[in-house]
């Protein structure tokens, strides 16, 4: 007998007609999955407390979100995709886990979703926005999997963060482009402090900080 955690994704991706970019990640934090949520969860994709996805957002489009446990919350937080496009639809479906944590590398026997069949499904995606690089079960780790099992090249675009990448999807034959963003995670935080770009920012300003640099760089993609 296993005794691993099975860690399923609890929610299916978010899409519809007209979508033009998805933000994909990897899997929530397992309490997602047990049904254990924490006060100022948001039961919806990204929706931990301690994550910044959506309070960049929030940041970025004035958006006065909600943050807590309510069904308001999530309303808000599909309407506001649905406006302006962007959908979610993370690259794992499931993963096995020894240790029962939110860590990536964490992750064994990981079922990916086959993003090709949804991007072909929805042919008006033309940005995908990976919350995090190619280092190991990470969102561009994996998606890269999938380009190798597709037989698609994977063309530079941009080396410098974050970086970005496009391929031409083997069925539409639409070009499409990925940007590696920073992780929205407290655990990518000193990455961020590392960066050449945040520390001149920081050198300028002693009050920037690594949320205020994700702001900085998310924006330039979620609004073009």
């Amino acid at each position: 007998m296993s005794n691993l955690f099975k860690h399923e994704h609890p929610y299916p991706p978010f899409l519809f007609k007209g979508v033009k970019k998805l933000i994909v990640g990897t899997l929530p934090p397992p309490r997602f999955t047990t049904r254990e949520l924490k006060e100022r969860d948001v039961d919806f994709c990204y929706g931990s407390r301690d994550g910044q996805l959506w309070p960049i957002l929030n940041e970025i489009f004035q958006l006065n979100l909600t943050f807590e446990t309510t069904k308001e919350a999530v309303k808000e937080r599909k309407e506001f995709l649905v406006k302006n496009k962007i959908g979610i639809c993370d690259i794992v479906n499931s993963a096995e886990r020894e240790k029962i944590d939110a860590s990536d590398l964490g992750m064994q026997n990981v079922q990916l979703r086959d993003i090709f069949a949804y991007l072909e499904k929805y042919p008006t995606v033309n940005k995908l926005l990976f919350t995090g690089g190619n280092s190991k079960n990470g969102p561009e780790y994996f998606f890269r999997k999938l380009l190798k099992e597709n037989q698609v090249k994977f063309k530079v675009v941009s080396n410098e963060v974050p970086r970005i990448h496009q391929f031409t999807h083997p069925i539409t034959k639409k070009i499409i482009k990925t940007v590696s963003l920073t992780a929205p995670s407290g655990a990518a935080n000193r990455a961020v402090g590392s960066l050449q770009a945040y520390k001149d920012l920081k050198n300028k300003n002693p009050d920037f900080n690594t949320f205020d640099f994700r702001v900085l760089q998310y924006q330039e993609h979620f609004l073009r």
